[in-house]
């Protein structure tokens, strides 16, 4: 199962009031497993850059007049795309500035089918918490100390450790398991794999610690324990 894990990065909040899409970083998962492969561009919005964006995302205008413009290589992002489900937070936001953008070239918009929201799938696992990326990354103990800003790549990077959490982490594997299991090993009906037992393989023999207290210790815990006053076990 292919999917692409997505973020952008804009000029403001509504492609039907004149904001652009300035930035889109894109992640290649197979199976809820990152590949290595991934797309990522700035993009000329033709306009001015309202410092309220700015602040977000870093991106000035005049960084941004000397990269192309979204129809100059659009063709680049549709074909890393493919056919695959696009993953996004708040994924109607960055579907309505993609869309808006094919648009203005004369192509054809990406089916909302393929859309899939995480915002959506914390409420459902969450209801009531807080669901911004950031409050969802302290919820599942993902690093996002080198986020100083918004930058759409490392958003999806990001989305996509969130995105595996939220549908079972490191256990998304196991209802696989049972397949592989060793012989005798047996399987419940949540795919949770109690494999048999067997012999360790052969490793050095450690002598075992010594937890016992010492002389010393134990004087000193009885004086500790004779300077109570009214104690419950005297009773």
């Amino acid at each position: 199962m292919r999917e692409i894990i997505f973020d952008t990065e804009t000029t403001g909040l509504d492609p039907k009031t004149g904001d652009r899409m300035v930035e889109i970083g894109c992640l290649e998962m197979i199976d809820r497993v990152e590949t290595g492969n991934t797309y990522h561009a700035y993009y000329n919005p033709e306009r001015d850059m309202p410092s309220a964006a700015e602040a977000v995302h870093g991106l000035s205008i005049s960084f941004l007049e000397t990269k192309p413009k979204f129809a100059e290589t659009a063709d680049e992002l549709l074909e890393f795309l493919g056919d695959a489900s696009l993953v996004a937070h708040n994924a109607g936001f960055d579907f309505g500035f993609l869309n808006s953008e094919l648009e203005k070239i004369g192509k054809e918009p990406i089916s909302m089918d393929r859309m899939i929201d995480t915002v959506a799938i914390a409420r459902k696992r969450h209801p009531g918490a807080k669901l911004s990326l950031d409050a969802l990354c302290t919820r599942y103990g993902i690093d996002r100390s080198h986020r100083v800003k918004h930058g759409a790549l490392l958003d999806a990077e990001l989305l996509a450790q969130v995105y595996v959490e939220l549908n079972g982490g490191r256990q998304i594997g196991l209802e696989l398991a049972a397949d592989a299991a060793p012989s005798g090993a047996s399987s419940d009906t949540a795919g949770f794999v109690t494999p048999a037992l067997s012999k360790r393989p052969d490793k050095p023999r450690r002598e075992p610690r010594v937890h016992a207290a010492s002389p010393q210790e134990l004087a000193r815990h009885k004086e500790f324990i004779a300077g109570i006053k009214d104690a419950i076990w005297a009773h």
